[in-house]
């Protein structure tokens, strides 16, 4: 096995699905991470990783569309359909909620959603995991958020291009690896993410790409390729695989922050994997909040940490209390609901800062 680039021991292994209790929260399934380079692809997953601990259900719940920051990198995703996509059929294979299908269909496109955490009633969604066999084809095949979460990304991909009767374009939006490195965000690696993709791993696996980029202020990339032109061989190394070094020293600054009270903002994975490694550091948290009506009053896996309302945070928090904010992207728009009274703090760049 190749060298071990970052390791993490017993991180929930879903970290979008919270619990009725603090005692189930925190006696939720784990599982280690060991980053690796693949020495033929170059591409960076979880070696320790076993799919099977790994069940998406209608309790599973990642669904952001209720902030505005996030709707705006739904709008400017679906810019990127109109400039490609007008006038094609279009399969979103893992549209979690469906919340941007039903954008896109709000836009005038015909498209089909593939989900096993669907819980809506829609007719243009399909409740199971993507498999060939359900016959499903389309001129467009949406892939967001999706390709970090699959063991074999290419062997995936080569299905999908199969099941699509050999055509079609793609798009592609995945974590970018190479922002996670230069902002050493370590709770931006999770069990769910068995691969962290650069973009250049992109550039090895098609022949054509149409367009690519980096959205969501840097943090996400994308790309707009002929499936086609997927190679089915990757002999190219990559031979610059970064360093996580540094994020192992800024795990260890959690053991100087602030004294209670303090709180997280935002319940979702970069929020899940901080809280449970702040109470391995000793360091005491007195909820999360998030927007999420359907993480309300429930508990994050791993650490049980209590999910509030900004509502219920808000009146309860004194004056003085210690909000950290897990995503920058969001500071101004928790800003503006939290008001004056406290600190808020980011956890990125260069490690905790005010």
């Amino acid at each position: 096995m190749s060298a071990i680039l970052y390791s993490a021991r017993n991180l929930p292994v879903l970290q979008n699905t919270t619990f009725a209790t603090k005692e189930e929260a925190q006696a939720t399934q784990c599982g280690d991470v060991l980053l690796v380079a693949d020495e033929k692809t170059g591409l960076i997953h979880n070696a320790a990783f076993e799919p099977e601990k790994l069940i998406y259900d209608v309790n599973y719940n990642n669904e952001q569309s209720r902030s505005p920051i996030y709707q705006s990198h739904q709008y400017a995703v679906c810019e990127i359909a109109s400039r490609h996509f007008s006038g094609k059929s279009i399969v979103e294979i893992g549209c979690g909620k469906g919340a941007f299908l039903d954008l896109l269909k709000k836009r005038g496109f015909r498209i089909i959603g593939i989900d096993p955490a669907y819980d809506g009633n829609s007719p243009d969604v399909i409740k199971e995991y993507f498999n060939p066999d359900l016959g499903v084809r389309g001129d467009v095949i949406i892939l967001r958020h999706v390709l970090e979460h699959i063991q074999y990304p290419k062997d995936f991909l080569a299905s999908v291009l199969s099941s699509n009767g050999g055509k079609g374009l793609v798009y592609i939006e995945v974590p970018c690896f190479e922002w996670i490195c230069n902002n050493h965000t370590w709770f931006d690696i999770f069990y769910e993410h068995v691969n962290y993709f650069r973009m250049a791993d992109f550039g090895r696996m098609f022949g054509n790409i149409i367009e690519s980029g980096h959205i969501f202020g840097g943090q996400y990339m994308y790309v707009v390729a002929e499936l086609c032109t997927l190679r089915s061989a990757n002999d190219e190394v990559a031979t610059n695989a970064p360093s996580f070094s540094r994020l192992d020293e800024h795990r260890s600054i959690l053991k100087n922050l602030p004294q209670r009270p303090r709180a997280i903002w935002g319940a979702a994975s970069k929020g899940v994997i901080f809280a449970k490694q702040l109470l391995e550091f000793g360091v005491n948290v007195d909820m999360a909040i998030d927007i999420n009506p359907a993480k309300q009053g429930r508990f994050l896996p791993g650490s049980g940490l209590y999910v509030a309302s900004p509502q219920e945070a808000l009146e309860s928090l004194p004056a003085g209390a210690h909000i950290y904010v897990m995503n920058s992207n969001y500071l101004d728009e928790v800003r503006a609901m939290g008001g004056g009274g406290f600190h808020y703090r980011i956890t990125e760049p260069e490690g905790v800062t005010k």
